[in-house]
Parts: structure tokens; sequence; C-alpha cells
């Protein structure tokens, strides 16, 4: 526990929030990271899950295609990028790198989702004259809308996680701090580097499983678990 001990003095110092090295600017450094990783992965796999999840078909090429990038490793990828005229631009190698690893989980979990949508509700719909992108915008994505976050907060999950590589092509975020920690053998330091990760992971998860329960357009409509199962209803989302 010395160390743990040592950490939480280390992360209660002011002195280590303040300046252009401090907490403070490594921490939003790691949130902006995250955010447009998270970003680009949303932009790239939810659009190509969705419309595979909704025609039926390509979607396990799709899958195991995206799959590849969890086959290489993240810092493998990474360090090839940096070989690449990539490798000058700033932040993007961490980027495109982040996205590589995030995409899986997300374009698995929006086509499971809508393939998974309830087909007596999805037939219903069809029959009552919806056209396919009312069929998808208003019954398949609703429904699989509990799937899709849990793909959302798995990536994020991830990105924020893996997001400490940055440090190793020059980039910012709490990474920097455990390399420094390493470089000046200060173990306080890597250790509240490293809790540090781990509680914005922790918080990154709990906000976002908030999100989730406020957003879902089904919440209200869901029966309640202690509810007769015969007794549910489940409606076709306005």
């Amino acid at each position: 526990m010395g160390a743990i001990a040592d950490a939480w003095s280390w992360l209660t110092d002011g002195s280590n929030w303040s300046g252009a090295e401090g907490i403070g600017v490594r921490l939003g450094e790691h949130l902006w990271l995250t955010a447009v990783a998270l970003v680009i992965t949303a932009l790239i796999a939810l659009p190509v899950a969705l419309w595979l999840g909704h025609i039926g078909k390509g979607g396990a090429l799709a899958i195991n295609i995206s799959n590849v990038g969890r086959a290489v490793p993240t810092l493998a990828v990474l360090g090839l990028l940096l070989l690449t005229p990539l490798g000058k631009q700033g932040n993007w190698p961490t980027i495109i790198a982040l996205v590589l690893f995030a995409v899986p989980p997300l374009l698995t979990n929006a086509y499971v989702g809508v393939r998974e949508a309830d087909r007596d509700v999805v037939e219903a719909a069809r029959g009552m004259g919806m056209s396919p992108w009312q069929l998808l915008t208003r019954v398949e994505v609703p429904l699989a809308s509990p799937l899709i976050m849990t793909g959302i907060r798995s990536a994020a999950v991830q990105i924020v996680a893996t997001a400490t590589l940055a440090a190793f092509a020059g980039g910012g975020g709490l990474g920097r701090i455990i390399t420094h920690g390493f470089a000046t053998s200060r173990t306080p330091e890597v250790v509240g580097g490293a809790l540090l990760v781990a509680a914005l992971a922790l918080v990154v998860e709990a906000v976002l499983v908030l999100g989730q329960r406020l957003l879902d357009p089904l919440r209200k409509r869901r029966p309640d678990p202690a509810e007769p199962r015969d007794a549910a209803v489940v409606k076709v989302p306005a």
C-alpha cells in the first residue's frame, strides 16, 4: 500500500496539476484524443454497420475485416504509421491507430443490434408502409440502441486506455506522465498516472451509461422486470 499512498500524495500535490506539463493539461490532451478518435470511429463504423444490418448482407465480411485491427497490436500499428509521412502530422498517427482499434466493437454491436431487432415489430412497420429509411431510423435503430450504446461504451473505454500510447509517438495525454515517471525513476508518478487513466476510463463508462439511460427512446416503453411477461406490450416508436 506504500506505493498507492505515495501516488495519492503526488496526485494531491497542487504543484503537479499546474503548468504546461501538469496533470490538468495532460488530462485535457487525453480527453481531446479520446473524443476525436471516438467521433471518427462512429462516423466510420455506424453508417456501415446500420446499413449492412438493415439489408442483412455483407455484415460478416465487414466484421471480419474490421477485426484485423484487433489482431495487430496497436503499438505496432502506431510504430508503422510513424514511419510514414503521417508520422510528422502531430497526433494523427495515434488517432488513426486508436480508430483502427475501436472500430470492431462498435461495428459489431451496431450490426448485431439491427439484425436482432424484433422482426415482428419490423414487419409490422413495413406493413404500415414505411420506407426503408423510415424503417431503419424509426424502428430498427431505436430497437438496436442498447447494443449500439454498448458498442460506443466499449470503444470509448478502449480508446481511453490505449491513448496512453500517444506518449511513445511524442504526443500528449496521461501517458506522458507515466513515461516521464519511468524516465526519472519516480514510482509515485508512474502509479499516479496509471490511476488517472483507470479513473478516467471509469468516469467515461459511467457518463455513457447515464447517457444511454437518459437517451434510450424505448426506456419508458420496456416492461418492468417485475411485471408479468405476458403483460408487456411492444410498440413501434413514433
